[in-house]
């Protein structure tokens, strides 16, 4: 799908600081002073219009929510929510995946969130999903010791693929489920694509892996 380019976003990312976070790197290794609070950290790479990252910062107060996004036209929406919610405890980054560790020391981060990433299905595209080795390297280096992944996908083929790669890493399956939405699994929260997929029939996968 083709992504309507908003040239007006950048401008509007730039007037609110307090949401979209413009300088994070500041932030390495020492988030609290933003959050002005020791919650633990949980991160979304991939946060879309920021519908998942804002409905769980509303369900757990005591956890602090940071969305990441590198798309600017797409961030703009996920601004919005926040704009409206108020919430204290989520804030977005507009960035890349790659550069986590720019932002995040070790320990930062508790758990993360990878939620209908992009699953780049030719095999010279490989290097470029989100459940690639070198992506497990980077989450590695910024989570806590037995950090976690909650992944979510309607791609079976990605799927798949991402549970050799956790499994290649050395990663602990702690639950896999290959129809989410017939599970018995408690307080699932949606996000766009995972409504739209669902909504024609297609089986939902999650699984959840720890360092």
């Amino acid at each position: 799908m083709r992504l309507r380019h908003k040239p007006w976003a950048k401008e509007k990312i730039a007037n609110y600081p307090q949401y979209v976070i413009p300088d994070p790197a500041q932030y390495r290794g020492n988030w609290d002073a933003l959050f002005k609070n020791n919650q633990p950290i949980h991160i979304e790479v991939g946060t879309g219009k920021g519908r998942f990252v804002t409905e769980m910062a509303r369900a757990n107060p005591d956890i602090n929510y940071i969305g990441i996004e590198l798309q600017e036209s797409v961030i703009v929406a996920a601004l919005d929510r926040l704009i409206e919610a108020e919430l204290p405890n989520v804030k977005l980054l507009n960035t890349n995946g790659e550069d986590l560790q720019k932002f995040f020391a070790k320990g930062d981060v508790e758990r993360i969130y990878l939620n209908f990433s992009d699953p780049w299905p030719k095999n010279r595209h490989e290097k470029r999903r989100l459940t690639h080795e070198s992506f497990l390297r980077i989450y590695e280096e910024i989570l806590i010791d037995h950090g976690e992944i909650h992944f979510k996908t309607d791609n079976r083929g990605l799927f798949e693929y991402s549970l050799v790669s956790f499994s290649t890493f050395g990663l602990l399956l702690k639950f896999v489920s290959l129809d989410l939405h017939n599970s018995d699994f408690e307080g699932n929260i949606m996000t766009e694509y995972e409504e739209k997929f669902s909504s024609k029939g297609h089986p939902i996968y999650r699984c959840e892996v720890k360092y």
